[in-house]
């Protein structure tokens, strides 16, 4: 195995060469579980920690270690290891951290494309389909669409399924499985590259975990079935994890998300409702928010039956929740702006009472 097997690429060695860090082992992280981290090299996977420079100049979670992430390590004992540097990210998938309204939460890093996830028995829902792609499109990273368990259904329902799936969503790939009978497996083993890395998303219990056994060949990961009570899926994977495929792509699953919140995430909206920004051209306001303004193209396509009223109101949905998101971060900046105030003002009041 070479490190370009693991996804490295010349624009990674090059910044390794820029900082002086040719020195030290580098590796990438395919484990993270509580600051603890599984780094793999082309020789071995280490347990690895970060040294503490690195912890204390850290600003926020962000600038700790991601699965995903090139890391620059040093070895202290057999499997073990230091991290001292992590390598600009290339892409990055997050979301708003659930329960911190001004925070993102990091889900991997340096991702080529982007599995979505969704299983068609249950609570298939296209509006949170948009959602994974409004993340995917603010990443710049490439989403498939695989719709899971297709077996539950007939062929009638699934050829409508696609449809809606289609004509609501443009240009995206859709690709039909069973985990069950291995329909479409192979279609989609023949979509996955050597060298770069995919990322599975997708709520819990559409079937991430037994996909990644299927297309690894191997029972890598726990599996476990619908809760008959609240026929949602039961966590099972409990953290995010990196492997490399027989074929030599690279996979990460995830734990499933239950809520996907929306971050600053404008180009990536624009994308994934193109056809309201394509139209949001011919309002006659430019700040024009497609409520109740009048000569509002959008709302003018919406009543003509141009635009679905449900891909209309997921736009606005999720546009109130990303503006909510930059908001509280406002917010927050200036509120660490005014204590900065603050403490240097007590500072330079202290320093002129002590003359």
């Amino acid at each position: 195995m070479t490190l370009a097997d693991l996804g490295y690429n010349i624009g990674f060695e090059d910044y390794r060469k820029e900082q002086n860090l040719s020195s030290f082992g580098v590796g990438r992280v395919i484990s993270e579980h509580k600051e603890r981290y599984v780094v793999k090299t082309t020789e071995k996977e280490y347990e690895a920690e970060i040294i503490g420079n690195l912890r204390f100049s850290a600003h926020n979670r962000s600038d700790f270690p991601a699965v995903g992430d090139w890391v620059s390590i040093s070895e202290y004992d057999d499997n073990k290891a230091l991290i001292h540097s992590v390598f600009p990210r290339e892409t990055i998938i997050e979301r708003q951290a659930v329960g911190k309204q001004s925070e993102k939460q990091i889900i991997a890093t340096n991702i080529d494309y982007a599995f979505i996830v969704q299983a068609v028995d249950r609570d298939f829902n296209i509006n949170r389909i948009e959602r994974y792609l409004t993340i995917c499109y603010t990443s710049n990273v490439v989403p498939i669409i695989i719709l899971n368990k297709i077996d539950l259904i007939d062929d009638t329902e699934l050829t409508e399924l696609v449809s809606k799936v289609q004509e609501r969503i443009k240009q995206v790939p859709v690709i039909t499985i069973s985990n069950e009978t291995l329909n479409g497996i192979e279609k989609l083993k023949e979509n996955i590259k050597k060298g770069k890395t995919y990322c599975l998303l997708g709520s819990s219990g559409v079937g991430k975990s037994t996909l990644l056994n299927n297309l690894s060949g191997k029972q890598l990961m726990k599996t476990n079935t619908i809760s008959v009570s609240t026929n949602k899926g039961r966590h099972i994977t409990s953290h995010r994890e990196l492997l490399v495929l027989e074929n030599g792509g690279i996979l990460i699953d995830n734990p499933g998300m239950r809520e996907v919140g929306i971050a600053d995430s404008t180009e990536g909206l624009e994308t994934t409702f193109e056809a309201i920004t394509d139209l949001s051209r011919g309002c006659k306001f430019k700040d024009c928010t497609h409520t109740s303004e009048i000569d509002c193209a959008v709302l003018a396509a919406v009543d003509r039956g141009e635009i679905k009223k449900s891909f209309y109101d997921n736009y606005l949905k999720i546009e109130r929740e990303k503006e909510h998101f930059e908001s509280s971060v406002a917010e927050r900046r200036k509120k660490d702006k005014d204590f900065g105030k603050m403490i240097k003002y007590f500072k330079n009041t202290k320093k002129s009472n002590k003359y």
